[in-house]
Parts: C-alpha cells; structure tokens; sequence
C-alpha cells in the first residue's frame, strides 16, 4: 500500500512540475517576445473572435468592430486634412487672390443712395444660420481634426478643456442652424432658380477678374447672381444631410439607429461639412472683402444703387420696371 502511495505521489509530483515548468516556460517566451503573442490575439480579434458577456447591444459580444477601425482611418487620413484644407486652405487661397487680383470695386463709386434689397426678417434668418454656421465649423474642426494637428502642442488640461467645451457649443448650436437653414431653404429658394444668363455669368467669372480678357467684364445678373445661386443649393442640399446626420448622432436614443447607419451618417456629416466650410470662406470672402459694398446688404438690408446696377443688373431693372423701387429715407 505504501508502495502504491509512494508511485502515485511520484507521479502527482511529476505532472505538476512538469505543469508549473510549461507555464514557466510560455510565459518565459512570451516576455522574451510579446509581440508575437500580442500579434496572435490581434489576429484573432481581426478574425472575428467573439466572447461572452452580460450585455445584449448589437456588437455584444464582439471585442472589436473592424469597420469602425476603416472608419477611423478615413477620419484621420482623409476627413480631418480634408477640413483643415477647406477652412484655412482656402483662406490662403482668397488672401493670394486678392493680393494679386484686387477687390472689385464700383466703378461708379458710391451713389449714396440705399435701394431696399432684404427685409429685416430675411435679414434676421441669414444671420440665424450664419453665426451657428461659423461657430459648428469651428466646433467641428475642433472635434474632427483636433487630436492629430491641435492636441500635441497643447498641456493635457487645456485640450481636455476645449474638446469638452467645443462638444457643448457643437451641440447647442445644431438646432438654431437646422432652424435658419430650413427658413432660407424654403423663403429664399424662388430667387435661386438658374438662369440661361448665368451661363455667361460663369465664363466670365462674374466679372471679378480685374486683368486680361475678363477685366471689365460685368455680365448679367438677377436678384442672385449663379455664384450665389451655387452657394445657396450647395447649403441647401448638403445642409440638408448635415441636418439629418446630426440629429441621428446628437439624439441616438430618440431614433435608436444601428451602429452601421451611426457611422455612415458619421461620414455624410463630415464630408457635407467639408463642402460647407469650403463654400463658406468663398462666401465670406466675397461678401466682406471682395465685393465693394456687398457686406451693407446683410447689415441694414439695403444696397447702394451703384452696387445694384452693377451686380444685379436685371434685377434692379426690375424692380424699376414694375415700380417696387425703394430707396431708404
């Protein structure tokens, strides 16, 4: 009996140590390299590897959503650059512009008199989209773009500070845009039909150009000119999936999308604000610097005569014609 005892015990023995010396022996190897386990496991995860846990959402038991990886990499490859190049990108292209080209002045100068162009409600609504606007773009480069070209040169507390404070601001200010853009949309989209005339408006760059064939060149325009007209359908129709984007990202719980339709309407918001940003330094740009007394219109609602004359011509002979002329008093 004892025998017996004495060879089971060996052999217990035995195991065991040959157990402790395995384990010993993998853990060994893998401090020697950890990145061939490390690889392994990665592999793996890439593969579709599942696990088991208490929770009942769509990607449960998934420890990783490959495709949420490929969405990252767009974001950090294509959309974020994508944003910085739209807003300041083409800042420096307008600066450039401008430096080379000049402003377009009234050839007439200023006539003093003010014709009535917006009403103060129109007014109102431009500038209820516009300020929004600005402040989501500025917002929204934050959070897109921040982390690879704003984070590593700031202290972690600043940029903890300004990432939180930009997500409040984007949030806040997404239904006062939603609301102005869906006001112009609707009031505005008469004056924005295309034209034949704006054909001509296009090759001659709408007379902006100041040298060579187009220099004093000022084509035909009505109440919006087709640059305008293309800036206001671009806001309206990419507008228009930002607004829908957003509201499925700022309210997931009120319309419960799946994860899939989650990061399609990711990307439909980021590239629509890419277009939008780009569309709007254009916009500001000929609205405040490059068009002489352009800016007076969205400030009192009313232009100078000579403005009027020369950048909407047929609109202004219009108004003439069928005696809705007004001039400020």
């Amino acid at each position: 009996m004892n025998n017996w005892f004495k060879q089971i015990s060996l052999v217990l023995a035995l195991v065991v140590g040959t157990m402790f010396s395995a384990l010993s022996f993998a853990q060994d190897a893998a401090v020697a390299n950890p990145q061939a386990t490390e690889g392994q496991i990665w592999a793996q995860l890439q593969a579709g590897a599942t696990g088991e846990t208490t929770s009942h959402g769509q990607f449960h038991n998934q420890p990783i959503n490959t495709y949420d990886l490929r969405v990252l990499e767009l974001r950090s490859d294509w959309l974020a650059p994508a944003l910085m190049a739209a807003l300041f990108g083409m800042i420096i292209i307008f600066v450039l512009f401008i430096k080379v080209n000049g402003i377009s002045k009234l050839h007439g100068g200023f006539s003093g008199k003010l014709v009535y162009r917006w009403s103060k409600f129109d007014v109102s609504i431009h500038w209820l989209g516009a300020i929004p606007c600005l402040l989501l773009i500025l917002t929204g480069l934050t959070l897109l773009a921040g982390r690879f070209f704003f984070q590593p040169y700031l202290g972690e507390g600043f940029w903890a500070a300004l990432i939180y404070g930009a997500k409040q601001v984007h949030d806040v200010m997404a239904i006062p845009f939603m609301i102005g853009w869906a006001l112009m949309t609707v009031l505005w989209a008469k004056n924005q039909l295309p034209k034949m005339y704006d054909l001509k408006w296009m090759l001659v760059v709408g007379g902006y150009i100041n040298f060579g064939p187009f220099k004093g060149k000022h084509p035909d325009a009505g109440f919006a000119n087709a640059g305008e007209k293309l800036w206001f359908w671009a806001f309206a129709i990419f507008g228009l999936v930002i607004s829908a984007s957003g509201m499925l990202l700022l309210f997931p719980n009120l319309f419960e999308p799946s994860r899939t339709l989650s990061l399609i309407a990711l990307i439909l918001h980021s590239v629509s604000a890419i277009i939008i940003t780009a569309f709007s330094i254009v916009h500001i740009f000929m609205a405040t610097v490059m068009s002489e007394g352009g800016m007076e219109c969205m400030v009192s609602g009313y232009c100078d005569e000579n403005w009027a004359t020369q950048h909407h011509n047929l609109w202004f002979d219009e108004i003439k014609a069928d005696g809705t002329l007004k001039y400020k008093k």
